[in-house]
């Protein structure tokens, strides 16, 4: 399913004419302007699987964010905008096939971290309640507690209830269960299965971080069965070979001048990696 069809970025001409209108002289940065325009990265035409492959600094991230704002997509973590960022926004333009469904968003590396941290705090409260609810059920199980007034009754209710558990029992009954912390990695997968749902866009932004080679493998797995049977688009900034190697994505080179559509064997860090495994293959050899 395609819902975005294509998307544009300002060129030369059109930053050149902002600059030479531009009054406001006390910064350094023009950020996001000079990014995208510098290897001529003027349009995006998408697929069901479009993906934006780069070295640091080319802009993959940066095109992310500028399509995720001018499309307006729900995302968790807060995103800092330069003073210029609305002004590159203006100079954006965009076609949807249809509207584009409410449940799509932007998934970046900070909503996975802060997801993972959420988790970990959630755990570490719990961890410091149950301490004090060890001493409270003590407390309550061996005093001689005697019922003066109606006020007392909710002591009551927590003597009587200490008495008749056992600490675990009694423990577990006032607190809810431990929220189970996985490893960074399954944190990670369970982040993107539950936030890609059915027949919407999403913009992924290195959405390999965290993940293990086998990890990467698995959310590749979903993400081609999400458009083959859900009826997903996906736009995704990457430099995993794993994701690269997708089933029919469209990869755009960032690291091209002018960028340029390329098969993923013809990208310079994946023949990289072929000649590494190529020269250690006898390594490999049982």
């Amino acid at each position: 399913m395609i819902y975005l069809d294509w998307f544009t970025f300002p060129d030369e001409e059109v930053e050149f004419d902002f600059f030479m209108r531009q009054k406001r002289t006390c910064y350094d940065s023009f950020y996001p302007f000079q990014i995208l325009s510098r290897h001529h990265f003027r349009r995006i035409d998408f697929a069901p699987v479009t993906i934006l492959y780069g070295g640091n600094g080319t802009g993959k991230t940066t095109a992310i964010n500028v399509i995720a704002e001018k499309l307006g997509l729900d995302r968790d973590s807060a995103f800092n905008r330069s003073n210029f960022f609305w002004d590159y926004l203006e100079r954006c333009d965009f076609e949807a096939r249809v509207p584009l469904p409410g449940e799509s968003r932007i998934i970046t590396s900070d909503d996975v971290f802060d997801y993972m941290l959420n988790i970990r705090s959630m755990n570490e409260g719990i961890d410091r309640k149950k301490e004090s609810l060890f001493e409270e059920y003590l407390d309550a199980k061996y005093s001689h507690f005697q019922m003066r007034s109606l006020d007392d009754y909710e002591k009551l209710k927590k003597v009587n209830k200490a008495r008749s558990k056992t600490q675990s029992r009694f423990v577990r009954s006032e607190l809810m269960d431990t929220i189970r912390e996985y490893s960074n990695g399954e944190s990670a997968f369970l982040y993107f299965s539950e936030k890609i749902t059915e027949q919407a866009l999403f913009l992924l932004d290195e959405p390999e971080n965290s993940l293990s080679p086998v990890r990467q493998q698995e959310l590749v797995r979903f993400i081609e069965d999400s458009v083959r049977f859900y009826g997903c688009q996906f736009v995704i900034s990457t430099h995993s070979p794993f994701v690269l190697s997708m089933k029919g994505a469209k990869i755009y080179d960032l690291d091209e001048d002018p960028v340029d559509v390329k098969h993923w064997t013809e990208l310079e860090n994946i023949k990289a990696y072929y000649k590494f495994f190529k020269k250690h293959e006898h390594e490999f050899s049982f």
